[in-house]
Parts: C-alpha cells; structure tokens; sequence
C-alpha cells in the first residue's frame, strides 16, 4: 500500500517486517514524553526506508493543540536533543523557518522563524553595554515559497550560506503524517537534510550537507495526512473493494487532511520548536530571557 509519510518512526513501523540490517532504534521515556531515536547506518537500509542515513529523533509529547499547560518540559528535551545532534560546534548557525506563511499547516516555519533569538548583528560595545556579548552568533530567515519569491528555496539558502559562511543551519519545516494520532504530537529531528514537500508530493530540492556545504539539522512538526493515505490507514489489517479506494482517487491525491483546530496546533508547535532552538543555541538564558528578548 502507498502510504506517505514524512516521518522515519512511521517508515520504520510500515516496513518492520523487511527492513534489512543497517536501523538501530532505541526508546526513552521522561515523564509522559516518548523519544525514539532511530539511526540509519547502511545504504541498503536508506533505500528500504526512502530516507538518507543518519540521525532520526522523534518526540511524542501530548498534543499542542489541546494542552492548556506552557510546554517547557517540550521545549527543554528539544533543546538537549538538537545540541546533542549539533555537538560541540562553535559559530554562526543560520535558522531557516520554511513554508507559506499565508496557509495555516505549512506557516510552522515562518512562524517558528519569526521566534527565534537572532543575534548576529549584537556585536561590539552595544552588546556589552547591554550584557549579550557572550551570545552565539544566529540568524534567521523565513524565505517563503517558491510560488511568492520565483526562487527556489534552496538557491536562497544555498546562497546565504556563501554570503555569510554559517557554522550550520537549522531547517524548520511543516511535516506530512500517516497516522491522525501523530499530528500536532510529534518532533522530528534529523541530522540528514530535508527535501522540502516531499510529503506533500511537492518535492523541492535538497537542503543538506551536500547542497549547502554545511551541516544541516531538520526540524519537523506533522500538520496533515493527505486523503488516500489517511483512508488506506483506517483501512490497515481489511480487504478493501476497489471501488473504496477508487472513490478518494485521484481527487483524494490531491486533498490533505489537517484538524480543524489546526491554527492553535501550529501556533503553539512553532512556539515549542523556537523555544527549543533558542535554549539549544543560547542554553546562557533562561526562558523569561528570551521571550523577553525576543518580544
């Protein structure tokens, strides 16, 4: 069955029973939050897969949308997940916020973006008179869609990179689910690069190490379940007739499915992913500091 999905848990649960040699996995809990970390190690596990070899995270927490609660505790395992991925690298870390900020389920980037600390012009006696010379060096950018600017995501990326020689870049993007249960739940973290709308069937060109010349770590938050594999989801484990499936094609491959609250969802998931990648990148302030900062 043609699942799509954006997410290597998923690829994972889909394929378990023919995956080869090369996936290692491994499943933590701290409180009510589930973290799978999932590493591709082979290239005959990358192509069994439909995903590159590297790192995959993914963080299950309760869904954003209906908790009435701040999500530190979200925000906090975020942060150590992506310095642990950025390692102990120093420098200029560019932050990429993509999607179409005018259409709710693909605004996560733009959103996201629009929160995170940017630091990069604090330099000399302005940041020292105002206590923030000790902060690293971010800039962050939502680049918009293809179909706004007429230049490819990645051209614009690829080309601040050479500009401004970036340490690494955080790519945050809206992500495509198999399952209903994981929207608006669920961060995927890659160190791999990201193919922006590839879930979506809208693939664009390739935002990693090898297009950018830098490291790339991908972030991602599941907004939508586009309708045929919604239906072949409900429909696992039974015989369905043709004509079943017939009914959603080929218009239901074209139609995404996303909650009806997706507004709150998408609010307070960028929300959770720029508080993650502020306390990574600036782990000096607390939290007041930087909503402070950045209000």
């Amino acid at each position: 069955m043609n699942f799509r999905t954006d997410l290597a848990v998923e690829l994972a649960e889909i394929h378990k029973s023919e995956l080869p040699n090369g996936i290692e996995t491994t499943v933590q809990r701290d409180g009510d939050i589930r973290i799978e970390r999932t590493r591709i190690t082979s290239e005959a596990a990358a192509r069994a897969m439909g995903k590159p070899q590297g790192a995959y995270i993914t963080i299950e927490a309760a869904p954003f949308s209906s908790s009435v609660t701040p999500a530190d505790e979200e925000a906090e395992i975020l942060a150590g997940e992506i310095a642990s991925l950025l390692g102990h690298r120093d420098g200029l870390i560019l932050v990429a916020g993509l999607g179409n900020a005018d259409i709710t389920p693909d605004a996560l980037g733009p959103l996201a973006a629009g929160q995170i600390l940017a630091t990069r012009h604090m330099t000399g006696k302005a940041a020292e008179a105002a206590g923030l010379s000790s902060l690293r060096p971010v800039a962050a950018i939502a680049p918009g869609v293809l179909g706004q600017t007429g230049i490819e995501t990645s051209e614009i990326i690829a080309s601040l990179c050479q500009k401004i020689k970036p340490s690494g870049a955080i790519i945050i993007d809206a992500l495509a689910a198999r399952s209903l249960f994981r929207l608006g739940n669920t961060i995927q973290l890659s160190d791999s690069g990201i193919s922006p709308g590839s879930g979506v069937q809208n693939r664009r060109r390739e935002l990693s190490r090898q297009t950018l010349g830098v490291p790339v770590l991908s972030i991602g938050v599941p907004t939508v379940v586009d309708g045929l594999t919604l239906c072949l989801d409900l429909l696992e484990g039974q015989d369905p007739p043709p004509q079943c499936l017939q009914s959603v094609s080929p218009q239901g491959r074209e139609m995404m499915v996303t909650p009806r609250d997706i507004d709150q969802l998408v609010a307070r998931a960028a929300g959770v992913v720029a508080m993650g990648v502020n306390r990574a990148l600036q782990p000096e302030l607390s939290p007041e500091d930087i909503h402070f900062l950045i209000s």
